[in-house]
């Protein structure tokens, strides 16, 4: 089997498996405070959240505890297919727009913002830091760009049960630096 049949297969099973999953919204709740433990974020640090869909580990509460400590928030844009996100500054209660593949995301006039540290969602990760997306390359797009730029701390956000012993990974794939679950934070070697 090749490397995208592999990650096709452990796409299935992750779904699976984080659908399988009861209490999200308190283990959403304890991945938020765990994010806000593991990192200093500094009054004025910008911070890439992102909007949940389906059963994702959603990042409402780490935004709403972030703007209470002064940080500024940004979400992804999906610009176009084959193109790294832009990211725009999030005002609390700001009304967010329908964009590509139908997801609620922040309107192209928002303010742009280039984020320090960027909460990645993920449906895998493995104790490497490797970590497998839905499969349109955005974020490592992103990741890429940002990192030549300046450097950037990318942390998935994620349920402790997405982990796998191996993750497929090919040489275009950013890896990440850590990994924030409902049950710790952990650094990744690079």
């Amino acid at each position: 089997m090749d490397i995208a049949q592999s990650k096709q297969a452990l796409r299935k099973e992750a779904l699976a498996r984080r659908a399988a999953l009861s209490g999200r919204a308190e283990r959403s709740q304890q991945i938020a405070a765990n994010f806000l433990n593991a990192f200093s974020i500094p009054p004025g640090g910008t911070v890439s959240a992102f909007v949940a869909i389906g059963e994702e580990a959603d990042p409402a509460p780490l935004i709403g505890a972030l703007q209470e400590r002064g940080a500024f928030v940004a979400l992804p844009r999906v610009v176009g297919k084959g193109k790294p996100l832009a990211f725009h500054l999030y005002a609390s209660g700001a009304t967010l727009v329908p964009g590509v593949f139908g997801l609620l995301q922040p309107a192209a006039d928002w303010p742009l913002a280039e984020p320090d540290v960027l909460a990645v969602p993920l449906l895998a990760f493995d104790a490497l830091g490797n970590r497998l997306g839905y499969g349109a390359g955005f974020y490592d797009r992103t990741l890429e760009g940002l990192r030549a730029r300046r450097p950037v701390l990318a942390a998935g956000y994620a349920f402790a049960a997405q982990e796998f012993p191996l993750v497929p990974h090919h040489e275009g794939d950013q890896k990440l630096d850590w990994i924030v679950t409902d049950v710790g934070a952990r650094k990744f070697e690079r």
